[in-house]
């Protein structure tokens, strides 16, 4: 019904009931059973929603922009009624698939480097890359925030074009791709990405958003 600090504003004013007794300290750990009200409106627990989404160029990754840029939740604000929120980024000029959902603990479990969730992503360089450069990358480069070693990369299709490549990784770092390639000397054209935790952009045009399916919720909440 309202952001967290709006929510700590409620609380701290002594607005909120759980089971019939103000509760304004914030924290405080109630249950999924506990009745909670807010004035006479008694809160129901909102429905876990989970959005696929092609993002084109163009487009950055928040809530709200202070500049007036387009922002991805432009792309979804038909989805659903509840607030939902992009699952990491992708920069603006970086395409493919984002998922967005309020299911926190997903969230959580999605972008956690720990869990070493796969990313491919097809990269088009604006020269071709040199076969010792293309070996370093497999082996591991150290860039400023530290040493970072791809899954897997090859050159795409027959392997003719070598500005075009499909690389795999599970690093949740800020512009890691783009930086591993301009570490070399490299830029990016265009980036894509192709497959986020199993899910793909597979007949979902470019700027479209799709919900997903039972089976596909079920699948992340496995990994």
């Amino acid at each position: 019904m309202c952001s967290r600090r709006e929510a700590d504003d409620l609380i701290v004013s002594g607005a909120v009931k759980v089971n019939g007794e103000i509760v304004n300290i914030l924290g405080t750990r109630i249950s999924p059973d506990d009745k909670v009200q807010v004035g006479d409106q008694t809160l129901t627990r909102e429905t876990l929603r989970y959005v696929l989404v092609n993002k084109p160029k163009g487009y950055i990754t928040t809530m709200d922009d202070p500049e007036g840029r387009k922002t991805i939740m432009f792309l979804v604000r038909e989805a659903c009624r509840e607030r939902i929120y992009p699952v990491g980024r992708l920069d603006r000029e970086t395409t493919g698939v984002l998922l967005l959902t309020n299911d926190g603990e997903m969230t959580k479990k999605l972008t956690h480097p720990s869990h070493g969730i796969r990313k491919v992503y097809h990269v088009v360089l604006d020269k071709p890359l040199a076969y010792e450069d293309l070996k370093e990358i497999e082996n591991g480069i150290e860039l400023e925030d530290g040493f970072i070693k791809v899954d897997a990369i090859a050159f795409t299709g027959d392997g003719k074009d070598k500005r075009q490549l499909g690389l795999e990784l599970h690093s949740g770092k800020n512009r890691i791709v783009r930086r591993i390639f301009e570490q070399l000397g490299y830029t990016i054209t265009r980036l894509d990405r192709v497959v986020f935790a199993g899910l793909t952009k597979k007949d979902l045009p470019r700027g479209r958003w799709r919900i997903l399916t039972s089976d596909e919720v079920n699948f992340l909440k496995m990994l």
